[in-house]
């Protein structure tokens, strides 16, 4: 093996790229073990997805705080803070509440493939809206993946029955959600730049996450079992803010197609925590459909026409600055 004192800078950056977007995508997708462990504690989505929110914001404003420091932060206009707001309410905080909604019905294994799929639903969104042409290795990489969608949901409905259906439809929508975010979120990350978008849009999902918890319940933040507060906030920080740092200078150092390869260990490590911290069954069914839709993100990012751009840049295939919260 080689010493890391031989390697090159070039190889050392490479690896600890790597070593950091690997662990980025599997501290992202603890997040849904989090919230079915708080979900045992009888506390509803609009409060724990309040709590996580609350709990992240003043994070964020720090990073924000420590990248102004170091260089100088573009303006935003009342225009760009109208954008961010819409911007903040769909991708942070509607696909969120969507995707947690659904996480009550559905495994933990099952909400993190549909959630892998995102760049498939910005290529179908493109073709069809913004009539985007789509290629044919495209088209196949889509097939496949959505037949491994089906392979691990039967597993889901052999489990829960009727209930399956409503978890699949709603972490579907929250996913589809998420991608016109995407979307739209391009230009707004090459004006600002990705630290700037994703503080203000996490303010934004914020407020309206508060907001809906308060108008549910006012007292409810404020009643919760104690580990439901340790939950929160270890979500907030270890599953949300310091995965999106690794995520981010993981991208800069190797660029986001590579990163979106690291991607893999997401859903491959949220079946296996699902199976060790939640009891949730692993079957052979369950593996063959993970590893179908794997192989088609594999496809679409390894043919993805702008490999190797900057984070600001990157929004095209689903993988620049994409599940930072809403994933």
């Amino acid at each position: 093996m080689m010493s890391t004192s031989h390697m090159t800078p070039q190889r050392k950056r490479y690896i600890q790229g790597i070593l950091m977007a690997s662990l980025g995508s599997i501290l992202f997708s603890g997040k849904a073990i989090l919230f079915k462990l708080a979900f045992t504690y009888s506390s509803n989505v609009e409060t724990l997805l309040a709590l996580r929110m609350l709990l992240a914001m003043p994070f964020f404003w720090f990073i924000y705080w420590w990248q102004s420091r170091k260089k100088k932060i573009a303006p935003i206009t009342h225009s760009d803070l109208a954008k961010i707001l819409c911007l903040g309410f769909l991708g942070y905080f509607l696909s969120s509440y969507l995707d947690l909604l659904g996480l009550q019905y559905i495994s933990v294994g099952l909400e993190r493939i549909v959630l892998y799929l995102t760049p498939t639903f910005v290529l179908l969104i493109s073709y069809f809206v913004l009539h985007k042409a789509i290629s044919r290795l495209q088209w196949i990489a889509l097939i496949v993946g959505y037949l491994g969608v089906i392979a691990v949901f039967m597993q889901d409905a052999n489990s829960t029955g009727s209930a399956a259906w409503l978890g699949m439809l709603l972490v579907l929508a929250g996913a589809c959600v998420y991608a016109v975010y995407m979307i739209g979120s391009g230009e707004m990350v090459r004006r600002i730049g990705s630290i700037q978008l994703v503080v203000y849009a996490s303010s934004s999902s914020a407020f309206f996450s508060i907001a809906q918890a308060l108008i549910q319940n006012p007292s409810a933040m404020f009643e919760q079992a104690p580990p439901i507060y340790w939950l929160s906030l270890f979500n907030a920080s270890f599953c949300t803010v310091i995965p999106m740092l690794l995520i981010m200078i993981s991208i800069n150092r190797i660029g986001s197609p590579l990163v979106a390869q690291a991607g893999v260990l997401g859903p491959v490590s949220t079946i296996f925590m699902g199976w060790a911290v939640l009891s949730e069954p692993i079957t052979w069914l369950q593996i063959l459909g993970m590893a179908l839709v794997v192989g088609a993100m594999w496809l679409l990012v390894s043919n993805d026409p702008q490999k190797q751009k900057p984070l600001e840049s990157t929004n095209s295939n689903g993988f620049g600055s994409n599940d930072l919260l809403g994933s």
